[in-house]
């Protein structure tokens, strides 16, 4: 303040003041009215008031460049931010090495250079973040932002994902899998994105098939067995216990371990898996029938996904929904050269006659009321029904 006061009453000229005249201002007119305040005045009145004058206009550029270097760092620092890529972590069964895997990473690669400092894509195989439950609630939880999971993992969120899968017997072929998807997918991402999962690319690997300890042919065989099914799905538990067989729920990663002790001794799944696992070492037989298909799907938190530019967003969809065509096409070659290659090293394969396929028709077909409205939503359990009816309608005319 006496500083102040003491420059103000100083009738002296600032020291430097003139040399703001000196000086190549960007703006002409700036100058122009600078070297108005500045011009020097006759008499003691001009002098006294010049200073305050100066002091004013010293202040306000000082104020004016602290003002551009604040807002100059605010920006700077916000295209810092900007350029790093966001990083996503997601899990999956998928052994690590397998076309899964691989199509993933091939897919992580691709989002590298995603609009916006891309995204950096960490994937976890071989369960190591749990079950497929366990990855669902990490992703909630933010401790994951996606996953490959199947339809086990996509109905800890909606339900009504079963009808892509869990009707035994209900598809006869993988092209009337592939009609079902198209019809109730779109929906389905609807209700997924709803609950705050976006669906990146829908895959499945062709149908599963029974292993087990020792032949299982018919359905009274399979009632004899200790039949392994997934953990926490009390409905499902309750359906074939339903219709007498003795199921053990477990989780995946206790699969082998279980045939070993003989805690089960049979189970239904992938080829593909059982090749991996080496499943058929401990159960060496296997069903050759189309049971229901594996459909899962890669999916990411709606959180994650709405952080994205819409530019980056439009990358990452094509880049994954690529990696789920060839995911689809690998995983069902994979799972016929899988039968053959288990075949090979002792595998015996068990065929069905007609009669004993209308067995197991039967069998499937009893246990649909019990699946509709628990295990599957009615309205799409009656959805997929119905338009079986109509693929395999317009099929047989057309082949008449």
């Amino acid at each position: 303040m006496n500083n102040r006061i003491h420059l103000i009453n100083r009738s002296a000229p600032v020291p430097g003041a003139a040399t703001i005249e000196d000086r190549k201002p960007s703006d002409q007119s700036e100058a122009l009215d600078l070297r108005t305040w500045l011009r020097p005045r006759t008499g003691a009145l001009h002098r006294r008031r010049r200073l305050p004058h100066i002091c004013e206009i010293g202040s306000k550029l000082v104020q004016s460049a602290l003002v551009a270097l604040f807002f100059g760092s605010v920006i700077f620092a916000n295209r810092a931010v900007a350029a790093e890529p966001v990083k996503v972590r997601m899990g999956t069964l998928a052994p690590k090495g397998s076309s899964y895997t691989k199509h993933l990473q091939a897919m992580g690669e691709q989002w590298r250079s995603a609009p916006g400092g891309g995204v950096q894509l960490t994937i976890y195989p071989d369960g190591t973040m749990g079950s497929e439950a366990d990855m669902v609630r990490r992703m909630r939880l933010g401790q994951l932002q996606a996953a490959l999971v199947t339809t086990t993992g996509l109905t800890e969120i909606e339900p009504a994902v079963a009808g892509l899968q869990t009707i035994p017997k209900a598809f006869r072929t993988l092209e009337e899998v592939d009609y079902i998807g198209e019809k109730l997918q779109p929906m389905l991402e609807k209700r997924l994105e709803a609950k705050g999962f976006v669906v990146l690319f829908w895959t499945d690997t062709g149908f599963v098939r029974f292993f087990s300890k020792q032949p299982m042919i018919t359905p009274d065989d399979l009632r004899k067995t200790k039949l392994f099914i997934s953990a926490n799905r009390p409905a499902e538990l309750a359906i074939y216990h339903s219709v007498g067989c003795n199921a053990v729920p477990l989780e995946v990663s206790d699969i082998l371990p279980g045939l070993q002790t003989g805690l089960i001794d049979c189970l239904c799944l992938p080829p593909t898996f059982a090749l991996a696992t080496q499943v058929d070492s401990a159960a060496p037989n296997m069903l050759d029938m189309n049971w229901v298909p594996l459909v899962g799907a890669a999916i990411i938190n709606k959180k994650t996904w709405d952080s994205l530019s819409p530019e980056a967003q439009e990358v990452l969809r094509q880049s994954a929904q690529e990696a789920g065509k060839l995911i689809k096409a690998d995983g069902r070659r994979e799972n016929v050269e899988s039968i053959e290659a288990m075949r090979k090293r002792g595998l015996k394969i068990h065929t069905l006659t007609p009669e004993i396929n209308a067995q197991w028709d039967q069998v499937a077909e009893q246990a649909w009321p019990k699946i509709r409205g628990t295990v599957v939503p009615a309205d799409i359990f009656d959805e997929v029904m119905s338009q079986l009816k109509i693929y395999r309608a317009a099929h047989e005319a057309a082949g008449k």
